[in-house]
């Protein structure tokens, strides 16, 4: 096809597009200057990129003098696309215009506690896997109706899930324990059939450290490291605006790392790692009412303010939650833990520091996100005990960081779909 009318045309429509994406709105005149085309070439282009509904005149140039020109921009709702973290605890749903603008979101109850009930660990059956995909699929009509939009509307949908992902076939290993049994219900081959768009899969923390690379809190860093830290672990890993994929999407894989101590990281680090350390410290849920007593079970002791807001059964769980704000307030037995816990974050940010020498890691995840608590210990002790001191952030993006980037990879596939023309009716 190289050199026929149709490649050549399809160069100046890119050209064409790519300067509206990035410079706004402009005038057939100005299109030609930032192009180098002639404005018959231009025009000629224009016209088609109308019909195609991808740009659009949008009133008139402000010039100083003459007629004033036509302005024409790139249609950033000439089609849609979606993002979906489907999470241990939660399942994250984001929509999105051809200009990457979030224009809604929402939050759903994890498909675990809905429709793996009584299934274990084994791999569900042919009807629960049906109803696992009938689930995600209601989820996102209802975000459609919503909207006023229909699927006709959606040309990709990207997924996250927090576990291996296999690039060749899209099938998926190692998946987080919640959601064990489900490997074959969420791979791409699975999804693609169960959805009428394009279907991009990928492992959940891949998709955070690009949401944070496009919007969060590593905007233009050229090589960084995105520490996730929740029901599992992992990292995911960008050098130039590329994520690292490695042998069998291997790459930032981490829950296999030893601490200095033996543990496996996974096993120290997780949600379950932090509340078998409180456990073994002797921290309980009982929480009094804080005005001037124990937060703990395990005595407050000095420093604690005069909130009142957290008070717990007696019989609820420890939760990792519960750990962090009894941090927050003072209390001596959960500062313990966090200082403990921290220094075996510091272990395994040390090894990844020195094996990478990123210039910056973002830490993420439900755990992770405790930026507050964990990074004054992480930077003091990148400061005296790293030989690499990469500059240490928490997400900026937070829970929406897995969405943001699965809706960018929905994004960046739809618009090669559009500047290679396949996209037309």
């Amino acid at each position: 096809m190289a050199g026929t009318p149709q490649y050549i045309r399809n160069l100046n429509e890119n050209l064409i597009m790519d300067a509206l994406i990035t410079q706004g709105a402009m005038s057939r005149a100005d299109i030609s200057r930032q192009t180098g085309l002639s404005k018959p070439t231009v025009s000629s282009a224009v016209e088609h990129l109308m019909e195609r509904n991808l740009v659009k005149e949008t009133g008139r140039a402000d010039n100083a003098q003459g007629r004033k020109a036509t302005l024409i921009q790139f249609n950033e709702t000439a089609y849609y696309v979606c993002g979906v973290d489907i999470g241990a605890t939660r399942i994250r749903i984001a929509l999105a215009d051809l200009n990457g603008q979030l224009l809604a979101y929402a939050t759903y109850p994890p498909i675990a506690r809905d429709m793996n009930q009584g299934q274990g660990v084994q791999e569900l059956n042919e009807t629960s896997e049906q109803s696992v995909l009938q689930l995600l699929q209601g989820y996102v009509n209802q975000m459609l109706q919503e909207n006023g939009l229909e699927w006709s509307d959606i040309r990709c949908i990207g997924f996250g899930i927090p576990g291996v992902v296999l690039p060749e076939s899209g099938e998926i290993r190692r998946i987080v324990e919640p959601l064990a049994g489900m490997e074959r219900a969420f791979s791409r081959d699975t999804l693609a059939r169960a959805f009428p768009c394009d279907v991009i899969l990928d492992n959940d923390v891949n998709l955070a450290a690009l949401g944070e690379y496009r919007s969060g809190a590593a905007v233009g860093s050229p090589f960084f490291v995105f520490f996730s830290i929740g029901a599992g672990t992992g990292a995911g890993i960008m050098i130039q605006g590329q994520l690292l994929h490695g042998l069998g999407g291997m790459t930032g894989e981490v829950a296999e790392m030893l601490l200095e101590n033996g543990s496996r990281l996974e096993d120290a680090l997780s949600a379950d790692g932090l509340l078998q350390l409180a456990k073994h410290q002797g921290l309980t849920p009982e929480l009094k009412n804080l005005n001037g007593s124990d937060a703990l079970a395990s005595g407050a002791g000095e420093g604690t303010d005069d909130r009142t807001d957290i008070v717990v059964d007696a019989s609820e769980a420890l939760t990792p939650e519960m750990i962090f704000e009894a941090a927050r307030i003072g209390e001596v037995q959960a500062m313990s833990v966090m200082k403990q816990y921290s220094h075996m974050i510091a272990g395994a940010l040390r090894q990844i520091s020195t094996v990478l020498a990123p210039e910056l890691i973002v830490l993420g995840g439900g755990i992770g996100g405790n930026g507050d608590v964990l990074l004054p210990v992480l930077r003091e002790m990148a400061d005296e005990h790293f030989p690499v001191k990469p500059q240490l952030l928490c997400s900026a993006l937070g829970e929406r960081a897995v969405v943001t980037g699965a809706v960018q990879v929905a994004l960046q596939r739809t618009l090669l779909n559009l500047q290679q023309g396949t996209l037309e009716e």
